[in-house]
């Protein structure tokens, strides 16, 4: 079992306390910034006010972003992530022959 551990988060200047594991630290701190960046360009089209509706805003964009990449056949990192583990899997098969080669 993976022990999750808190990190802070800040987004449009509001900190906030995430649990998290280890090995996902550096996806949720890239995700982290991608929420503060979006929510910084819909605050700053001045359209939207109010950090709630800002939030939602944001959250029905990247969500929008996330389904047309699906529907399209876009690049789904989960498949990508799973046939990595596959050829690393084989990498790690095939090597012990090889080290009978040398």
């Amino acid at each position: 079992m993976n022990a999750s551990k808190s990190m802070n988060a800040t987004i449009m200047g509001h900190e906030f306390r995430v649990a998290c594991p280890d090995e996902e630290r550096e996806e949720l701190l890239q995700s982290v910034s991608y929420l503060d960046r979006k929510m910084r360009e819909i605050r700053d089209g001045g359209k939207v006010i109010g950090s709630e509706r800002i939030a939602i805003i944001a959250a029905l964009n990247i969500t929008h972003e996330l389904l047309t990449t699906r529907i399209r056949g876009g690049f789904d990192m989960g498949e990508f992530k799973r046939r990595i583990d596959r050829m690393q899997a084989a990498l790690d098969a095939a090597m012990p022959e090889q080290d009978k080669l040398f």
